[in-house]
């Protein structure tokens, strides 16, 4: 086992890393810009090194200063945490040159994986099912508007180094093709330096389905079971819950088989994320491999009590998994808490909070690094907080939401709690039918000042 472990991350997923880290007896490291310097991550950690100004570039994102903080404190591995280096394979590799365990995938598996098109060859050849589309990256427009014409309409243009909805066009018509086409290369190449585009049949009413996995350095992997995360807006995540109100166990079976297949195919190791498309039929298409945590993992430790940092730790250190597949037993609901205001198109409420209750009970978690009295900083991502409740039904869990969102007072910014509270009253939502297009037509309704 690890001496010591350096989390370069911040907010509520260092913390979470760090309290696995002490009960465990590891000794951590938070790394931490100057606007982070009051954040929960820096005072709860055995040791904490400042890497630079706010910038994510000159501080987060900055290798040469994290691993610098590493060889200073002798932290023998670091945990990335999500987002930032997490899926950097010139990190993951930086790492093991200088001697460092990075706690997460191999610098060929990130790589292998990370490009969408190369991901989708290397599924397609381990037999899992993938969207229809172009075997590669398309060379021209006239290749594009010939595979469309094959594949017939709706289709979706995906740039192969996109993310977060990034380069990303819906095409439902022929003479929208090559507009679309522009606009998606041109914010691809604005937002990752690559303009590549591929090209995909559009799954119509998808849930999005993703399926957690462990793999060791024994070449052994297995399932926990899956997570909907269907509730987005503009391809960002609202709420997710676990298990899916859509699955059943035969489709749970075959998308579980189909993910440690696919785990097992690139001897992967760490944990990891297969997230699918499944249309209103049942079919499930692989979409996408995330080679890291997840933000919404909390929801899966709790309905098969299950430390997935633990894990992680544990096989980054060589040790063998069980090999066993979990599956659900409880019922679990995870709300993103947002620095942002709903009712104002959701844009981001950076600044102090000035009263802060946050609710407890049976059955609910809230992951954060916040406080009364804690400034968020305008610089980074907007999520303050995770609120998770957990019952042994999902009517159960909604209706504990319901209680905890209600009892969760924090005020100084605002917030997306309203929001959560009429998602958790929407009749579609209760009846779990929902689909990825669901905020398109949900309209959030104004409530007095003092609600």
């Amino acid at each position: 086992m690890f001496k010591k472990i350096l989390i370069a991350n911040r907010g509520e997923i260092a913390l979470r890393v760090i309290r696995t880290c002490k009960e465990i007896g590891v000794k951590t490291v938070a790394v931490y810009s100057t606007a982070d310097s009051e954040s929960l991550h820096v005072r709860f950690a055995d040791e904490a090194v400042c890497i630079g100004p706010p910038s994510s570039s000159e501080s987060y994102l900055k290798m040469s200063a994290i691993l610098a903080a590493a060889e200073i404190t002798n932290a023998d591995a670091i945990h990335p945490g999500y987002g930032f280096l997490a899926e950097n394979a010139k990190f993951s590799k930086l790492c093991e040159e200088h001697g460092i365990k990075f706690i997460g995938a191999t610098a060929e598996m990130i790589s292998q994986m990370g490009d969408k098109a190369s991901a989708r060859a290397t599924m397609k050849a381990a037999g899992v099912p993938t969207i229809p589309g172009s075997e590669g990256i398309l060379e021209t427009f006239e290749e594009a508007e010939s595979l469309a014409d094959e594949m017939g309409y709706p289709v979706m243009l995906k740039a192969t180094a996109g993310g977060g909805g990034k380069g990303m066009r819906a095409v439902w018509k022929k003479e929208k093709l090559r507009d679309l086409w522009d606009s998606a290369r041109q914010e691809a190449g604005a937002a990752f330096g690559n303009e590549d585009m591929y090209l995909e049949k559009l799954i119509e009413e998808p849930r999005h389905i993703e399926i957690q996995v462990i793999g060791d350095s024994f070449g052994k992997a297995c399932h926990l079971s899956e997570r909907d995360c269907s509730i987005q807006r503009r391809h960002q995540k609202l709420t997710e819950e676990a298990p899916s109100p859509f699955m059943t166990p035969q489709l749970r079976k075959k998308m579980g088989e189909a993910a440690v297949m696919a785990a097992e195919y690139i001897s992967y190791e760490g944990a990891g994320t297969i997230e699918f498309l499944v249309d209103k039929h049942k079919n499930f298409y692989f979409m996408e491999m995330n080679t890291r945590i997840q933000v919404e993992h909390p929801i899966t430790e709790q309905v098969i009590d299950y430390d997935l940092i633990y894990e992680q730790i544990k096989v980054a250190a060589g040790i063998p998994i069980s090999g066993k597949n979990y599956f659900p037993k409880l019922h679990s609901i995870e709300c993103r808490i947002n620095a942002e205001d709903p009712f104002n198109d959701f844009r981001p409420s950076p600044g102090k909070i000035t009263t802060l209750h946050i609710p407890g009970g049976h059955g609910v978690r809230v992951d954060s690094h916040v406080y009364a009295g804690y400034s968020i900083p305008p610089n980074y991502d907007s999520m303050i907080a995770k609120l998770i409740t957990t019952a042994q039904t999902r009517e159960e869990a909604i209706s504990k939401m319901r209680r905890a969102l209600n009892e969760f007072v924090i005020e100084g910014i605002k917030t997306t709690i309203p929001f959560h509270r009429q998602l958790m009253e929407h009749p579609d939502y209760i009846a779990g039918n929902y689909t990825t297009k669901f905020m398109e037509d949900f309209e959030i309704q104004p409530v007095e000042e003092d609600e």
